[in-house]
């Protein structure tokens, strides 16, 4: 697995942030927020995209594919793939994105505007579309089978690695790098999401800021960034004795057909893409320890994820431990999912359940254990991990631990 965000872009780094609560948050410096309620984000500090490519890739592309590529480069490091050693038909790259070619666009706009078709560079026809980061991940890691993009809204990560999890199960790739990347802090974003409302407006306590599941919320922290995992066909992995941190049992995905932003209010998506998932997996819900939630801190997605999660578990409910992870790492939009895939691989990996940190006291419809003050360790047998988009987008994964007596001394633990 590999991670560029804004509270570590090293697995350890990332991981102790996320069980002790360390936010990322801060005082925005990529714009100029004073106009606007909100100047508080997780922004990444220190990149250096030459860490993860060449000088030249890295002057070619925006943010957020020096983000999808360095994270991807560490999915595959820390997996030990070789791809020259794969057979070139029997692996891909699958990417969940929904604002990458913002950047692209309004650069080549603004010099169009300005200088007519000869203030266009050739580049941004390349770099502009929503599919140009699964390519570059494509070209840098020399994968030659499959590269696709999935756009999905805030769940494109979640079903980039649902993606990823079909093409191994129908037998037509061994190993797949999935995920997802955004770089959101970009002033088209920020103005839509302040004019939406969805922001939080706590800056004097950036730390303290995003409060899902909790009474005194009041929106989400923005944030930026990338996760990838290198997913492989078992047997595969085990004959290279891979090191395997979680196995991905299912995927469930529903629409609403609702609205363009708001939730289903009787919560019937995140329903229907949990109990699909549940089946695609095989499981009942007694066997699900822990979720980590969409959580956006907003009142509408609380609420209703809340509502789906106490239909769908009745009197397992109170039992099974809830908490988003977002008030770290800030809400990474497309790339939301495959991060928050990653802090539940490493839930289960480690069998400990991450806080949800600033929560202090249930809002009204969210009386469930959102796992409040410290992180909490537990055998967890199986995890989901929950994702919604804008236009009742869901998307839900399940992960299991893997029985590590499996490896044997393959292992690399």
């Amino acid at each position: 697995m590999g991670v560029v965000a804004a509270n570590g872009c090293e697995l350890d780094r990332f991981w102790k942030s996320i069980v002790e609560g360390e936010s990322a948050a801060g005082k925005v410096t990529r714009f100029d927020t004073s106009g606007s309620p909100t100047h508080i984000a997780a922004e990444i500090h220190g990149f250096d995209p030459e860490a993860y490519m060449e000088r030249k890739m890295a002057k070619r592309l925006t943010l957020s594919h020096q983000y999808a590529v360095a994270a991807s480069r560490l999915a595959t490091r820390d997996a030990g793939v070789d791809f020259t050693q794969i057979d070139p038909d029997r692996c891909g790259v699958v990417e969940g994105t929904t604002c990458s070619s913002h950047e692209t666009a309004i650069q080549t706009e603004l010099g169009f505007q300005k200088r007519g078709y000869r203030g266009v560079s050739p580049h941004g026809l390349a770099s502009g579309y929503s599919g140009a980061g699964c390519g570059e991940i494509a070209c840098e890691l020399g994968i030659r089978g499959h590269a696709v993009t999935v756009s999905s809204g805030s769940a494109s990560g979640n079903d980039a690695i649902g993606y990823a999890l079909s093409m191994i199960q129908h037998e037509e790739v061994d190993v797949m790098i999935a995920g997802g990347a955004e770089a959101t802090l970009m002033g088209n974003i920020w103005g839509g999401l302040s004019m939406a409302r969805v922001l939080t407006r706590q800056n004097e306590a950036p730390k303290q800021s995003m409060r899902p599941f909790d009474k005194s919320r009041d929106g989400l922290l923005l944030g930026e960034g990338a996760g990838f995992v290198a997913m492989e066909e078992l047997a595969h992995a085990l004959g290279r004795g891979a090191r395997i941190y979680a196995e991905v049992l299912g995927h469930g995905r529903s629409c609403e057909a609702y609205h363009p932003v708001a939730p289903q209010p009787d919560g019937a998506g995140y329903y229907r893409a949990m109990e699909k998932g549940l089946r695609h997996a095989g499981l009942s819900v007694e066997e699900i320890d822990y979720i980590n939630a969409h959580g956006t801190a907003t009142e509408a997605n609380d609420r209703v994820e809340a509502l789906a999660i106490q239909r769908l578990f009745k009197e397992d409910s109170r039992r099974v431990a809830i908490s988003s992870t977002k008030p770290v790492t800030g809400h990474l939009m497309g790339a939301a999912g495959a991060l928050e895939t990653v802090v539940t691989a490493l839930a289960v990996h480690h069998q400990i359940m991450p806080l949800t940190l600033n929560f202090s006291e249930s809002a009204d419809g969210c009386d469930l254990d959102f796992l409040p003050g410290m992180s909490r360790p537990y055998p967890i047998r199986n995890a989901i991990n929950l994702s919604s988009g804008f236009g009742g987008k869901n998307s839900c994964l399940i992960l299991g631990r893997f029985p590590q007596v499996l490896c044997g001394s393959l292992s690399r633990f």
